[in-house]
């Protein structure tokens, strides 16, 4: 197989294509990089090609380096993955100096081949990293296309030279949001920013980088940084401008990250240290702290889960072998922020939307939520007034049930009582076709109970959002004890459709997600009553990557939600019920009318606007604070096992069938600690056997609720990891 393709026109301009066969986006593998270096030894070597334009076949250039490559190539680095990386890296670098020189003489800077990068579209990655050694940059005006460097996303740096050239080409401070927060930018906009050099019309591409490479000189070969007096744009480190600026790049990395991001702090010292030596040597600093950041154990548990797994979920892993099953028409019962939320990522999708209430104004209302979030895409560029009429044109907002005729797919998502959902099942099941699928978006209800308002059980499953909808990933499915797997394919297309990333799992009380934030916001709120401070608790579990500490996610959910289902589950369990401490403190909370951001009271103090001004100082007065405080770690072991320990229980129950599920659900359903890759792979991290002995800690000073599983206990006894066995039993 051949990913990239030679030919030489009778000018001499040597065209090298990169256009991987039965892949709808190229991506750079190791057999692919070895074609590539051929070709550019290819024409470098013929004294008939005057110069060379790297191109796609596709509509776009390149989505990046494989990552499935890179999660292997640690272990395929042999007995000194150290050396074995960064030989590989350097490798890669070899490939793209070799494009940058183009055969010039390495003291007179001259004699070589122009060497142009054509993009017909999105460039990512090393898809960016590519052109950036070459002389020239020129993208078609085409408004659809990314440029840009993600790496930083998936727990990684952009390692083939692209942190080494944009540094060198921007400065710090021009290339940090490309470098340091992965910004995807249109070809236009990376212009104006100085990424790439040129735009053309897209029927223009191929004759302008033909007319360049045919009129090149030798000055317009040389880079800044091969250059005689190269001064790095903004100031090097040594430099007044460029001290202040790595001064408040270091600061605001380690604001952002608390330091458990290891790839942003090695991209930040890459650059530093880089920019102080001869480029060939800072191309090798580069490639030090990247083979440092894939020895790291973060770097590849982020790329599996927020990459290969989250991918194979959305391509339908645990799908039911069954025929397509996508929504042609979704009827949604429900006009309030969630089912309005629902209706507009279904339109926005293509797909055809009744939104049903009870009364005309509330559905109106409904449909009124995506005229203003379309506004919003207006004010910014990004819709326009066409695509808005499109949207809200396939959105019916009505009071009426038969409108549903005709629909496949019904999400009801009305309050949380289940009388009230069992009269809108009936209703809408009574105008519905045999075929139809019912779903309902409930957190916490559990689904079989629902089911039996049911004529058509089977038929019956659970679709439950997170709010607010049009920014959430995640959608969490949950099967129903007769739930049948067409149901399930269903559910599964319709998340796809919506473009979001769907978890399957069985049903249980809380399902997966809210069964593991329950506890982590249970755990901090405990904490405060046992006398320790708001902030440790809050600031122990941002250090831990969590993007919300858990005082601050229960003011965002409210504490009076927190009250009614505390009330509704301790009616369930009676006295199984392990919460009466908590209760203590949210109801006392509630009580003091203080039941989160939605009143700007909570355990956070608010202004006028809303807007948090730190925690609220009346708390200890009920809670007051104890003289002696527990140490860090102590508090983040509870925040972080009282999550993890519920997942392995999730999974032991049967709740949750895969661990790849647990652990992309974890990260965009929560957010947890993304860094880690997940409460599974989290646990495999500290190892099985240490998890449990923490277990056995927490539980004698703190209570059974960090007992630990019995199949984390089995796992320690056997030395096993989850990913560990779940390749065996995969094998």
């Amino acid at each position: 197989m051949t990913d990239f393709h030679y030919s030489v026109d009778d000018e001499g301009v040597a065209t090298i294509t990169w256009d991987i066969p039965d892949k709808s986006m190229n991506v750079l593998s190791m057999e692919g990089l070895r074609e590539l270096d051929a070709h550019i030894d290819t024409a470098l070597d013929d004294a008939a090609v005057k110069g060379v334009i790297i191109t796609s076949g596709k509509a776009d250039f390149a989505g990046g380096m494989d990552l499935n490559v890179i999660a292997k190539m640690k272990e395929m680095a042999g007995d000194q993955p150290e050396k074995g990386l960064f030989e590989g890296i350097m490798s890669m670098h070899h490939v793209l100096r070799k494009i940058e020189r183009a055969g010039m003489d390495p003291k007179t800077l001259k004699g070589g081949k122009p060497v142009v990068a054509a993009l017909p579209g999105t460039a990512l990655g090393i898809g960016l990293e590519i052109p950036l050694a070459c002389h020239l940059i020129i993208a078609a005006d085409n408004p659809k296309a990314k440029i840009g460097l993600p790496e930083i996303m998936v727990g990684i740096f952009p390692g083939a030279g692209g942190t080494t050239r944009l540094a060198r080409k921007m400065g710090a401070m021009g290339a940090a949001p490309f470098l340091l927060e992965g910004k995807l930018s249109e070809p236009k906009k990376a212009k104006a920013a100085g990424i790439i050099d040129e735009i053309v019309p897209g029927e223009e591409l191929l004759t302008r980088a033909r007319e360049w490479v045919l009129a090149a000189k030798d000055p317009d070969l040389v880079k800044p940084w091969d250059a005689k007096g190269y001064k790095m744009p903004g100031g090097a480190p040594y430099h007044p401008a460029g001290f202040m600026t790595f001064v408040g790049a270091s600061a605001i990395i380690n604001g952002k990250t608390q330091g458990v991001y290891p790839a942003a702090k090695a991209l930040l010292s890459a650059v530093y240290e880089g920019a102080m030596v001869p480029f060939d040597t800072a191309l090798k600093i580069e490639a030090r702290w990247f083979t440092h950041v894939l020895m790291n154990p973060s770097s590849g548990a982020m790329i599996r889960s927020l990459f290969i797994n989250k991918e194979a979920l959305e391509k339908g892993a645990n799908r039911p072998d069954v025929a397509d099953e996508k929504v042609r028409k979704l009827g949604v019962l429900g006009a309030g922020m969630m089912g309005a939320g629902i209706a507009y990522v279904a339109a926005n999708a293509g797909i055809e939307v009744v939104l049903i209430d009870a009364k005309q104004d509330a559905a109106d209302k409904g449909k009124s939520y995506s005229e203003g979030l379309l506004d919003k895409g207006m004010k910014r560029g990004k819709v326009t007034e066409a695509k808005k009429a499109e949207v809200l044109g396939r959105i019916t907002a009505t009071t009426e049930y038969d409108a549903l005729k005709g629909c496949d797919l019904v999400v009801e998502a009305v309050f949380e009582d289940p009388k009230i959902k069992a009269g809108v099942t009936a209703q809408a099941e009574a105008v519905l076709g045999k075929g139809a699928i019912f779903a309902t978006n409930t957190s916490t209800l559990p689904i079989s109970d629902l089911a039996k308002a049911s004529s058509r059980p089977e038929q019956f499953i659970g679709i439950h959002f997170f709010s607010p909808v049009d920014k959430m990933l995640l959608v969490e499915i949950i099967r129903g004890k007769q739930t049948g797997d067409r149901a399930v394919a269903k559910a599964l297309d319709f998340v796809r459709q919506i473009r979001k990333t769907p978890i399957v799992v069985n049903d249980a009380r809380f399902f997966y997600a809210n069964r593991c934030i329950i506890p982590y916001i249970n755990e901090g709120m405990r904490m405060v009553r046992e006398g320790v401070a708001p902030a440790l608790v809050e600031n122990a579990a941002k250090l831990m990557g969590m993007p919300l500490g858990p005082l601050q996610l229960v003011d965002e959910t409210s504490l009076d939600l927190g009250a009614k289902i505390a009330k509704a589950t301790r009616a369930a369990m009676g006295d199984a019920y392990p919460d009466g401490d908590v209760d203590e403190v949210v109801f006392w909370m509630v009580e003091q009318e203080r039941p989160g951001r939605k009143a700007s009271a909570g355990f956070y103090a608010y202004d006028e606007k809303g807007k948090r001004q730190g925690l609220w100082s009346g708390l200890s007065a009920k809670f007051p604070v104890a003289d002696a405080q527990p140490d860090l770690i102590t508090v983040q072991h509870r925040l972080m096992f009282a999550q993890s320990l519920e997942a392995v229980r999730a999974l032991e129950e049967g709740v949750l069938t895969d661990i790849r599920e647990g652990d992309v659900g974890a990260i965009l359903g929560w957010g947890f600690a993304p860094w880690s890759g997940g409460p599974f792979s989290w646990l495999d991290m500290l190892g099985a056997g240490f998890a449990v002995s923490v277990c056995d800690d927490l539980e004698t000073r703190f209570g059974a609720r960090f007992r630990a599983p019995e199949l984390l206990r089995q796992m320690a006894g056997s030395d096993r990891a989850f990913y560990e066995a779940r390749a065996s039993r995969a094998a």
